[in-house]
């Protein structure tokens, strides 16, 4: 922790270019703080990979002051086949477009904020990529391809985001150093070139996990599980499943099958085990966890990241995910209800699971529990004639208050009641999901035995029926997805990567109106076309 606080001090000199994450990429701004001048020893390009971590991050820790709030959060989810909008549309305006699709249009401003993002995160990535070169640093070569191979595994997320979303981008490896209004959209084969490029230098480069000196940064681990994603989309299945074998027989990575951590000796199950604040880091005996995006409470760690981040370092905001809000429920609207640890604290119910999701476990099935799916409450205020009382009647699952919800996202602050923000760490990736990854690139290749194989250790693990190759298919491995990743994935992405979007919302989707293919991919945002004036930044078909 020391380290990361150094690092950080470091990062908040010479990094006003994060504050810059408000402007648009493409209008005529110059990003120029990650120069020479700043990037000039070893503790410099260390802080300016947490730099770049802190803008990953922004993805996920949207505010008041940034992007509509959860509603960010929610279009990643509502209008495929798991989550519908719990939400009064005018009071989630964000979320609209997403589940009557004729409303999307180039001017969502969640695709402009995509978009801004995407290339913030590149941009920044290249400042430390072509810094490292410059003459007179005095480090060693391979201290500069670890530097590299980390910021490198950004720029190919980054990219990989790019692709899935809209197809082929404007491709930058340099920094902006100067206004720029002639981009033009490089091929899908040339964006995923630029992309297996950048995550094979990262895996190759970038430390094993266990060399990690600052926390959530990236890992050679890290790089394959992308790279495999990569080469789905890609349709190189062989080379997807290579990168599966990589991270599942590095040695580093187990799942998780019994009783750990805090709770332990508390009614619970291994699987619910991870999601527990206090479980989800490694050196907290997660073995399961690739990534963990390790968020500290400021009101026992210095300089840490929830809250109160906003008071200390002005213009930054780092507020903390907004998962629990986005997922949970308002039960403490229902008479006889109050906010409490164990109903997962306060949450808003901007969207709720669907029907199909409710639906798609087997009764034994360990992620199916009372401990992962919260189906029924109770009522909890002790003042009231109720209490201990399960809560029935009108209005389960028709309003925002009683809502069927994932338990993953649970988080309770006493110092925090009203639940401003989470201080709960977020894990980004995990074993469970490379052996899903390991299935669809086998399935893929003839090999549904294989498959099998694969998605049978994450069945055993949960106590559920074993399955065979006879009932593995596209839509199965999909349908695990869910059972395993259920408010952890990006779930339009997985469905836009696979090309199975339209048909999952027209067959499993609930509230969801006007999908169509065209919407397999998303409309480039218009300000940055109109912004582009000295070159065509063409638009994708249909909108």
């Amino acid at each position: 922790m020391k380290t990361y606080i150094k690092l950080l001090t470091v990062l908040l000199a010479i990094g006003a270019v994060l504050n810059s994450c408000k402007k648009d990429f493409l209008k005529e701004t110059v990003y120029s703080k990650f120069t020479p001048a700043a990037l000039k020893d070893s503790l410099a390009f260390e802080a300016g990979i947490v730099g770049l971590q802190y803008t990953y991050n922004l993805w996920n820790n949207q505010n008041e002051n940034q992007n509509g709030n959860q509603g960010f959060l929610c279009v990643w989810q509502m209008g495929t086949d798991v989550a519908y909008n719990k939400a009064i549309d005018d009071l989630d305006p964000m979320a609209i477009p997403y589940t009557n699709y004729e409303k999307l249009t180039s001017r969502d401003v969640s695709i402009d904020f995509v978009w801004r993002w995407c290339y913030l995160l590149i941009n920044n990535a290249n400042n430390v990529v072509t810094n490292i070169d410059q003459p007179g640093l005095t480090l060693s070569t391979g201290f500069k391809n670890r530097i590299k191979g980390q910021a490198l595994f950004y720029r190919g997320l980054a990219y990989n985001y790019l692709a899935t979303l809209f197809g082929g981008v404007p491709i930058i490896t340099t920094p902006l150093t100067a206004p720029k209004t002639d981009f033009v959209r490089a091929s899908l084969d040339d964006v995923n070139k630029l992309i297996v490029q950048d995550l094979t230098f990262s895996k190759q480069n970038a430390p094993t996990v266990d060399q990690l000196t600052v926390a959530s940064t990236p890992h050679s681990a890290m790089a394959s599980q992308l790279l495999a994603e990569v080469y789905l989309r890609m349709g190189k299945n062989p080379d997807a499943e290579t990168e599966c074998n990589a991270v599942i027989n590095s040695g580093f990575f187990s799942l998780i099958k019994n009783r750990y951590g805090v709770h332990a000796n508390q009614p619970g199950d291994a699987f619910a085990d991870m999601f527990i604040f206090g479980n989800q880091r490694r050196n907290q005996a997660n073995t399961e966890a690739i990534w963990v995006q390790e968020t500290e409470n400021p009101a026992s760690v210095p300089n840490g990241a929830g809250p109160d981040i906003d008071s200390k370092f002005p213009g930054y905001h780092f507020t903390g995910s907004q998962h629990r809000r986005a997922w949970g429920s308002r039960y403490y609207n229902t008479p006889g209800m109050i906010i409490g640890d164990s109903l997962g604290g306060r949450g808003i119910s901007r969207m709720a699971l669907t029907y199909f999701v409710l639906n798609l476990y087997d009764k034994n099935d360990m992620r199916n529990s009372q401990y992962n799916l919260r189906r029924k409450y109770y009522y909890n205020d002790p003042s009231s004639s109720l209490y201990g009382k399960l809560v029935t009647g009108p209005g389960i699952d028709t309003n925002r208050n009683i809502v069927p919800k994932t338990n993953k996202w649970d988080q309770f602050d006493p110092n925090d009641e009203f639940g401003s923000s989470m201080i709960k760490d977020m894990i980004i990736m995990r074993l469970g999901e490379t052996y899903l990854l390991k299935a669809e690139a086998q399935f893929k290749q003839g090999n549904t035995a294989g498959a099998a194989t694969s998605i049978n250790v994450l069945r055993d693990r949960a106590h559920a029926p074993l399955v065979n190759s006879g009932q593995i298919t596209m839509d199965f491995i999909l349908d695990e997805r869910v059972r395993e990743l259920i408010a952890e994935e990006n779930r339009r992405m997985t469905l836009m990567r696979t090309k199975t979007l339209v048909d999952r919302v027209k067959n499993r989707g609930q509230k969801i109106t006007s999908i169509s293919d065209k919407y397999l991919l998303l409309p480039i945002p218009q300000s940055e076309i109109d912004l582009n004036k000295d070159a065509q930044l063409t638009q994708n078909p249909g909108y």
